[in-house]
């Protein structure tokens, strides 16, 4: 009786060394396809698999039988070739359809990434000198509400100084949403340049600025759009040239945000006693133009967008809320968000209202921010190794603990302040760096563009409602009230990231994931 046949899957790879945009789908972070083989039951079992239009393929011989393997469905692609079994010596039939790949959102595609190179870590560069802009920003807002709090706004209540921090989160990610299609469409040029131009200017003319709403224009509205122009693609970018190493290396240009926030809050706790407000803004204006430099330079893509594929919708995918995995992070990046741009927002006035000297208490930033560099490259690379979302978990449940055991009961306890600040900040970190790469573990990566910013715009209303809530609750319930809240909303968050790991891979916590 004549051996039964078996069907291959074959890797081929197009110019310079990189496959064909179209690959076999993939749920998991490696680069290599698994070996699928079909039921053999039939006669004539085949398998459909990618190729680049016009290259030879070869059957490679396999060393197991069929009866011993699941059944493992064919996977559709753009381009195929039907191939026989090894044993069979009849001609291969060709078709080669301009078809669309149809993928779910958490299908992955089999491309091979450089995984560092020259390029790619000047990339990684780049994505860190955007985000040393746009969150170095962010993770300073305690030091713009605490002065404007006793200075330009003082007759301000701390809900209505909160909006100024809360509209300007939400435009950065809400306006994401325009932006990420049009990311994965066209490249990051001309995007960058823009973004660069608009947060260098907002910073210049709010050094002018001394009425509510003219701080709301140009550090809330003109600021987001610049921060929301460059969110995507620092994040994006990276998702083109790294995928087994993408946690680690979004990791390294993560931390930005929070060298960032170690330096800018001690410059201004030197500026501002010296020289005021209005020049010390015009410094940081002119740090953003320097940066600006290298960020133009270094962000670019690489992998073309599907064939023939148009500028997709600049309005949010809802349909991919269909997967449950997904739907679930993204209510997970919500009620993270929700939880914690209040203690980066009002850390500094809960120490000011505890006893700290005003300028001294903007220390207390600096040690969260420190803590939060540790916090994007450890859990990075650890992420890559045991699962992105385990770490993502873990550190979400660090937030947590650290929130109830540590800044409810600080009051006039500057030391288990200053522990509370270094360990949120390590915890926090992690989440800011790892929500990028776990959405990426859920969709296409030349989709990333517009799913992350679908995600980013759910988690936007968290932030637009997050810091004026906290201010709410601050004048009507004091500090409890508001540290509850923030505890509450990672509680929620812990529950959602769960609930998609599960979802995905099951009960079992030794599973990488």
């Amino acid at each position: 009786m004549p051996p039964p046949r078996e069907s291959h899957v074959i890797t081929t790879t197009g110019d310079a060394g990189v496959s064909a945009p179209y690959g076999v789908t993939n749920s998991s972070s490696s680069s290599s396809p698994p070996h699928h083989r079909s039921n053999n039951s039939s006669s004539d079992s085949t398998l459909d698999v990618p190729i680049a239009d016009g290259e030879k393929t070869s059957p490679t011989d396999s060393a197991s039988s069929s009866d011993t393997e699941p059944e493992v469905e064919p996977v559709r692609v753009a381009s195929r070739r039907t191939i026989p079994d090894a044993n069979h010596y009849g001609p291969t039939t060709e078709k080669d359809p301009e078809l669309e790949l149809e993928r779910s959102p958490s299908a992955a595609t089999t491309i091979d990434f450089p995984e560092g190179g020259v390029t790619g870590w000047l990339v990684v560069f780049g994505s860190f000198c955007a985000m040393l802009s746009l969150y170095g920003l962010i993770n300073s807002a305690a030091v713009f509400e605490s002065y404007f709090s006793t200075h330009q706004l003082k007759d301000n209540s701390p809900s209505e100084i909160g909006w100024i921090f809360s509209l300007y989160l939400f435009i950065v990610f809400f306006v994401g949403v325009q932006v990420g299609p049009i990311f994965d469409r066209y490249g990051a040029r001309l995007i960058v340049a823009v973004g660069c131009l608009l947060i260098t200017l907002s910073l210049l003319l709010l050094s002018w600025c001394t009425e509510y709403y003219q701080i709301i224009l140009t550090y809330s509205v003109m600021g987001g759009l610049g921060g929301a122009l460059l969110n995507c693609p620092a994040y994006g970018s990276i998702a083109h040239f790294f995928n087994v190493r993408r946690g680690f290396a979004t990791g390294i240009a993560s931390t930005a945000g929070g060298i960032g926030g170690v330096i800018f809050p001690i410059v201004l706790r030197e500026l501002l006693p010296t020289i005021g407000f209005n020049w010390s803004s015009r410094v940081l204006a002119l740090i953003m133009l320097g940066l600006a430099i290298p960020a133009n330079l270094f962000i670019k893509t690489r992998l073309p967008p599907a064939k023939g594929e148009k500028v997709q919708s600049v309005w949010p995918d809802f349909s991919v809320f269909k997967d449950a995995r997904f739907a679930c992070a993204a209510l997970g990046v919500f009620f993270m968000e929700w939880g914690l741009f209040v203690p980066l927002t009002y850390i500094v006035s809960y120490a000011v209202d505890h006893g700290q000297d005003a300028t001294e208490s903007y220390l207390l930033l600096s040690y969260l921010n420190a803590g939060s560099v540790l916090g994007r490259v450890l859990p990075g690379i650890l992420a890559d190794k045991i699962g992105r979302f385990n770490v993502i978990i873990i550190t979400i449940a660090i937030c947590l603990i650290t929130g109830l055991a540590l800044w409810l009961p600080a009051g006039h306890s500057n030391s288990m302040l200053i522990a509370y600040a270094v360990l949120f900040g390590f915890g926090s970190g992690s989440n800011i760096g790892l929500v990028p790469v776990c959405l990426g573990q859920l969709c296409d990566h030349r989709k990333f563009g517009r799913l992350f910013s679908t995600a980013m715009m759910v988690a936007s209303f968290g932030t637009l409602s997050s810091v004026p809530i906290g201010g709410a609750l601050l004048s009507g319930s004091g500090w409890t009230a508001v540290i509850l809240f923030s505890s509450i909303s990672y509680a929620v968050a812990l529950a959602f990231y769960t609930a998609t790991r599960v979802f995905a891979v099951g009960w079992n916590p030794l599973t990488v994931f």
